[in-house]
């Protein structure tokens, strides 16, 4: 799979962007469409709006210089910063895998600017697949963005590859804590693991939509979870059978599951066993929810505010109830992990830490400002009710009886036994 890093590296075009706020950085092919990723379109969140303010500019070569060969196209669905539009006639009616690698740009209809700066081309999902033409899509796949959070990524991927999850889309935001090195001992335990590398800094939701198609060629469903969020089933231990009882359904695109957010349990050192075992204590009311989607059946704007999807016209969203699953959402850690959060957000609509708007949103942490400042009672907080169900679970169900260490405390040659 070819990363963003590589799409940018390949020439000079990414000396000719001016202004990183303001660029088409990534384009993918969607059948007869090229769904392209900008910064700079200013448009509101959450919501779509008219494509017809929007046209596609396709090259062969680089925009900043003269080019014989440019195709424009019409947009036909916008929101955020995705913009979706037709190929050209000529591609579409030879062969649609020839888009890939041709330059794309976005410009603005009613204003007089330029068309923006770009470092994207075309990529084409289908391409680069792990699925054989004719084999069967998985049934169950998992995206998630992440920063430096390479100390949980093993245990996250074991425990929900034992419910059943079989491919891993990780989008990397510019960690640098060693990251491919577990994707890599992962996938030598058999896990199904692509590291996706993002560098696009508050684009979260853009790059939801991205993995979103990518995961429409090969996984029946997909979830979009943290991975400080881990789901717990107390009847049956498998969320592959919870959302396939739905894959042939006519009208449900979308499978929802509460959040509980879980404190630092009285804890001041990150916990040697993971977060399933070490996090007890836990605020009493849920908060939010997290989604699995029919990749197949989203709206043409992959609209998305992180937690779901805006679904195609026709399909509904269904919820289950926390006596069948819940996830467990490990928010508030032990300080010296949390304090992590200040640096940066990943969403776009979503602000910072450090800045001093929205004190009272759910994306913060009650009472807390805007510095990295541990208060005298941070281990004591959010805590109302002591759970310690998926603990029970985690323990009786992944600790080696021998030595009682649990697969994500051991090395790849002695976890291989466990992975599944």
């Amino acid at each position: 799979m070819r990363s963003a890093v590589n799409q940018t590296a390949d020439d000079d075009s990414a000396d000719s962007v001016p202004d990183w706020g303001k660029v088409v950085y990534e384009a993918i092919l969607d059948s007869n469409t090229v769904v392209v990723l900008a910064k700079g379109l200013n448009l509101k969140p959450h919501r779509d709006v008219n494509p017809a303010e929007f046209r596609c500019h396709f090259s062969l070569s680089h925009f900043n210089k003269q080019d014989s060969f440019i195709f424009t196209t019409e947009a036909t669905a916008a929101a955020q910063e995705v913009v979706r539009c037709l190929l050209p006639r000529s591609i579409r009616n030879n062969n649609t895998e020839l888009a890939e690698g041709i330059r794309v740009t976005v410009s603005r209809v009613a204003t007089a600017s330029p068309a923006l700066p770009s470092v994207a081309k075309v990529y084409n999902p289908k391409s680069h697949g792990m699925r054989e033409e004719g084999e069967a899509k998985y049934e169950l796949c998992a995206c998630t963005m992440l920063w430096n959070q390479a100390a949980v990524l093993k245990e996250w991927v074991m425990y929900h590859s034992w419910l059943g999850v079989e491919r891993w889309f990780i989008y990397d935001n510019n960690s640098d804590d060693g990251l491919q090195d577990v994707a890599d001992e992962l996938n030598s335990l058999n896990h199904n693991v692509t590291r996706h590398v993002w560098p696009w800094v508050k684009a979260q939701e853009a790059g939801f939509s991205h993995c979103a198609l990518r995961a429409k060629y090969e996984c029946n469903w997909v979830g979009f979870f943290d991975v400080d969020e881990f789901f717990y089933l107390p009847r049956q231990n498998s969320l592959r059978a919870l959302v396939s009882n739905y894959t042939d359904s006519p009208t449900i695109a979308e499978v929802r599951t509460m959040c509980h957010s879980f404190g630092p349990s009285g804890l001041t050192a990150p916990p040697k066993q993971g977060v399933t075992v070490g996090y007890t204590c836990r605020v009493q009311a849920p908060e939010r929810h997290k989604s699995f989607v029919r990749p197949d059946l989203l709206d043409v704007t992959l609209l998305n505010i992180v937690h779901h999807f805006k679904l195609r016209e026709g399909y509904r969203t269904t919820n289950v109830a926390e006596s069948t699953a819940v996830i467990n959402h490990y928010k508030y850690q032990v300080w010296d992990t949390f304090k992590a959060k200040f640096f940066r957000r990943v969403s776009t609509y979503v602000t910072n830490w450090q800045d001093d708007q929205n004190k009272g949103s759910k994306d913060r942490a009650p009472g807390l400002g805007t510095e990295a400042v541990e208060p005298p009672d941070w281990r004591l907080r959010f805590c109302e009710v002591w759970d310690t169900g998926l603990k029970d679970f985690v323990l009786d169900t992944f600790a080696d009886v021998a030595t009682g260490l649990l697969p994500w405390e051991r090395s790849s040659s002695s976890a291989s036994s466990a992975a599944r």
